[in-house]
């Protein structure tokens, strides 16, 4: 094994060690990334070791990406985004939802579970956090579900999984991470954003069919309430009261930037007044409501931002290595044509969903893995979105998707992990069919964005 390749490896193993020992992600990244940058010092000038590394030209690339990160636009739109979607989360706007479809589709088998996903559609749409999805869903809706007799597996199976729509329906910080890192207009934000949309709806759309199929053929495990609620004017107006608001905001977002009056960053400030404002008008919004709203985005930011710069710090000392050569020639050299490499990259992204969030995998695996497959000639918003596809499919799989520790903390005493596994199973496979159907056909990533953006 040449000596490049051994330092990159043994810098992927020590990253991956300390971080399975407990310490910080952040601080992992950065102090791995300095170590090996004092160790190939250390080879070349003390050994002269065969490597290219040169101390002045690896810190002097650094001081220039941690500086392009303040300087840079775009990131301003990530807290926006996150304060917009704490922000709605509560001012109450997603419970009033709830009520008021429940009072629509309720009289239905399967109505409540199809009110769960109707509302994470909404939420995802709107706060483009996992975590924040799956419990607010999870708190809201097992505990009805289970008083109107649903079964276990499908109450919660469907808060969960519907919940991890929000890194994929726009507009979601994670496709705004990935185009920032991807680095090329061809997979800009709003091209990812159009991108990204048709499969978020086509797999709400399968989790509906799932859920009426299976409430017409299994009758107990999601009946139809004994007493049901006549529907009048006024309870449908309350429907439209509950559900129009967020969709404007959605769509005044989205349309800015889609129809090129605003940019990414700009919409985003637009999202986070919207948000302020339908809190104002739900009557929720007092110094409390927005003071846990900025604290809370403050630490998600900052979150997001010390990974930012740890993994700058570790993907500058691993280029200085050759790590890029390194992986290059590793992909490359695999014995498959560009399919397999593609399904081959997909499912390492897969397996590393199980131990690393989405953000480290973005930071950076696919900085490193994007060149390359864009060299074999695949469409960069079509690789985008099934990657965006894949990890959130990781989200959910057991025993160490990230949704399922988030949804067993407001999960009642009765539900059991079993439960929770056999809840998501069948979402998981319907993931997975859905990520088969964005592989096998690319324009289900690729017309939107080529029909709006054209030649651009």
């Amino acid at each position: 094994m040449e000596l490049e390749t051994l330092m990159v490896v043994a810098m992927f193993a020590t990253f991956m060690g300390l971080l399975l020992l407990g310490f910080p992600v952040a601080w992992v990244l950065a102090g791995t990334g300095l170590l090996f940058a004092l160790a190939g010092h250390v080879m070349v000038e003390q050994f002269d070791a065969n490597l290219w590394f040169t101390w002045n030209g690896t810190i002097g690339v650094l001081d220039a990406r941690l500086f392009g990160i303040v300087a840079n636009e775009l990131m301003v739109a990530l807290p926006l985004f996150i304060f917009m979607g704490i922000m709605l989360e509560r001012s109450g706007i997603a419970e009033r939802l709830m009520h008021s479809l429940v009072r629509a589709l309720g009289p239905l088998r399967g109505g409540y579970a199809l009110t769960v996903v109707i509302v994470g559609m909404l939420l995802a749409a709107s706060t483009g956090i996992v975590g924040a999805s799956v419990v607010l869903l999870g708190m809201l809706s097992i505990g009805p579900m289970l008083q109107a007799n649903y079964n276990r597996s499908l109450a919660v199976g469907t808060a969960c999984s519907v919940g991890t729509l929000g890194i994929l329906v726009p507009p979601s910080i994670m496709l705004v991470l990935m185009a920032d890192r991807l680095g090329t207009p061809s997979a800009s934000v709003g091209k990812l954003f159009m991108g990204a949309l048709v499969p978020g709806l086509m797999l709400g759309a399968m989790y509906v069919l799932y859920i009426v199929l299976l409430a017409w053929w299994k009758k107990d495990a999601a009946p139809a309430p004994e007493r049901k609620q006549a529907m009048d004017a006024r309870a449908w107006g309350e429907v439209a009261l509950a559900v129009v608001p967020p969709l404007v905001l959605i769509g005044a977002v989205l349309g800015s930037i889609f129809h090129g009056i605003a940019t990414t960053t700009e919409a985003s400030a637009v999202g986070a007044v919207g948000a302020l404002l339908m809190a104002l008008c739900s009557r929720r919004l007092d110094w409390q409501v927005l003071r846990d709203s900025l604290y809370q985005t403050s630490r998600t930011t900052a979150f997001i931002f010390g990974i930012f710069i740890g993994a700058t710090v570790f993907a500058a000392v691993l280029r200085g290595l050759g790590g890029d050569d390194v992986i290059r020639q590793a992909i490359t050299g695999l014995p498959f044509g560009t399919t397999g490499i593609m399904l081959t990259i997909l499912f390492i992204t897969f397996l590393l969903g199980f131990f690393l969030d989405w953000v480290e995998i973005t930071l950076i695996i696919l900085p490193l893995v994007a060149p390359v497959v864009f060299s074999l000639g695949v469409e960069p918003v079509w690789f985008a979105v099934l990657f965006a596809l894949c990890l959130q499919t990781s989200f959910l799989t057991p025993p160490v998707g990230f949704a399922l520790f988030y949804i067993k903390g407001v999960c009642p005493p009765e539900i059991t992990t079993k439960d929770i596994y056999r809840g998501v199973a069948p979402f998981i496979c319907l993931q997975l069919l859905g990520l088969g159907l964005v592989f096998a056909f690319e324009p289900l990533a690729t017309w939107l964005p080529a029909h709006v953006y054209g030649g651009q």
